[in-house]
């Protein structure tokens, strides 16, 4: 095994029992859900986010839903989450969801980079996150750990597409 199969398997292992219970990250929640989520974590603390998001799936719990509220709807949903900006743009990726795609997030990362207002971090973590298909999600802490254990300082930021997965075993 190597220094890097090392320490992703220690990463891994710490993951497992440090993790936070998050329901977004739960078994079972959609793509929708992950998606949700991770609109509303962009710059706003988990503390505020849960009660807010669990609200959002609760009143609009798929893409359609949302899609039919009106734009001062979602702004007042948002609350205080900050940035309200996010919640119309949320609200006009649900409308592209439902009327190229039949109401379903898509699982790619180029159709969701392609939605209104979701960008490649996002993008990449619905799509490992929501549909368990092998992305790099590099977001800040990543980029924290890498920089440190890998490269031994701070690291300049790179866009998540510059990071490559190793190839698996081929079927």
């Amino acid at each position: 095994m190597s220094g890097a199969d090392d320490l992703g398997e220690t990463i891994v292992d710490w993951y497992a029992t440090a993790a936070r219970d998050l329901p977004w990250r739960r078994p079972g929640v959609d793509a929708w859900a992950v998606l949700v989520s991770e609109v509303m974590l962009q710059q706003t603390p988990v503390a505020r986010v849960e009660p807010v998001w669990r609200e959002w799936m609760d009143r609009w719990p798929a893409p359609g839903d949302l899609a039919a509220a009106t734009p001062a709807e979602a702004i007042r949903a948002w609350g205080k989450l900050g940035y309200p900006r996010r919640a119309l743009r949320l609200r006009e990726a649900a409308v592209a969801i439902a009327e190229r795609h039949g109401g379903r997030v898509p699982d790619d990362v180029a159709a969701l980079e392609a939605l209104p207002g979701i960008g490649t971090y996002t993008a990449r973590a619905v799509s490992c996150f929501g549909y368990g298909r092998p992305q790099p999600v590099v977001d800040t802490n990543v980029r924290r750990v890498v920089a440190r254990l890998v490269h031994g300082k701070a690291e300049e930021r790179r866009p998540a597409m510059s990071f490559r997965l190793p190839a698996g075993p081929s079927s």
